[in-house]
């Protein structure tokens, strides 16, 4: 006669267990709205009757599109020059991105995968540095681009982003690290140089991480505020970056006319942003992981 197994009904949870699961999901869903409720409001604000932040209410009166129009399209507006600091913004951002992901691919791979003497002292100096804020050397940083003519251009802001992002490299040197090494000694052994071996061998296997670097990369000028503030002082509004320019609409002269307008741009400045991490979330979470496993 064949022994019949019969399936394992599941024991109900203690009530201890279950008290601990509820409570941890109360608070994460506590947690989700707190995060959310500003976000929120700056959406239906953006879209709200009112030029200035209405504060009596949560949701508005009434919906409108004027405030999107007005941004998107600023006429002789002095104080609004959306189209062109979002402009500004995304050059900077292309051109950062690029050079800042070469820099780190680069000094990650020699880190990685070669071998010298001063290998060790570099990275931990490297690590050292990382430490510190970087805001610590703006002063520094803005007299230097001061005297080489290079205060109030996307040239000198591309510079100041790209220059240091070598220094990142701890995160995309761990991803290497993770690659065989029998890869790169058969390549060796065919005559293969550095560079052959760093372009048609880690590059395609390094996927993950070049998303991860590039959205990194694209993302620091659209956040930055204190550097772009020294850097862009002409005063001329055109010249600003997205969060330079937004910021001046919610000063005390522009906020009573301008603060719709400034949470409409924050809404469209999220868009292609939110986009772009959809689209590579896939790849943004394998780098992480990835570069997490050795350091």
């Amino acid at each position: 006669m064949s022994n019949i197994v019969l399936p394992n009904k599941k024991r109900p949870a203690s009530p201890a267990k279950t008290f601990r699961l509820v409570s941890r999901h109360v608070v994460l869903a506590f947690l989700a709205i707190v995060w959310l409720i500003p976000i929120v409001w700056l959406l239906v604000t953006s879209f709200g009757i009112d030029k200035g932040p209405n504060l009596s209410t949560f949701f508005p009166k009434a919906y409108t599109l004027d405030h999107y129009k007005a941004l998107l399209f600023p006429g002789t507006d002095t104080v609004n020059q959306f189209p062109q600091w979002f402009l500004n913004t995304f050059t900077i951002a292309i051109f950062t991105c690029i050079i800042s992901t070469a820099f780190v691919l680069m000094v990650a791979y020699a880190m990685s995968c070669m071998r010298f003497k001063a290998r060790k002292p570099m990275m931990n100096v490297a690590i050292i540095l990382n430490l510190f804020p970087g805001f610590l050397s703006m002063i520094a940083v803005y007299f230097i681009m001061k005297e080489v003519g290079l205060t109030n251009s996307m040239t000198g802001m591309v510079i100041v982003y790209s220059a240091g992002s070598g220094m990142g490299y701890l995160i995309a040197k761990g991803f290497f690290d993770t690659i065989s090494k029998s890869l790169r000694e058969s390549a060796y052994l065919e005559g293969a140089n550095e560079f052959t071996v760093f372009w048609k061998i880690i590059i395609p296997l390094a996927k993950p991480i070049i998303v991860y670097t590039v959205i990194n990369s694209f993302l620091a000028p659209w956040m930055d505020f204190v550097f772009a503030s020294i850097m862009l002082n002409s005063g001329l509004s055109a010249d600003k970056t997205v969060a330079l320019g937004l910021f001046s609409m919610v000063d005390k002269v522009n906020r009573n006319n301008y603060f719709a307008q400034f949470c409409a741009g924050g809404v469209l400045v999220s868009i292609p942003i939110s986009i772009l991490f959809v689209i590579m979330q896939k790849f943004y979470v394998e780098g992480i992981t990835g570069g997490s496993v050795k350091g």
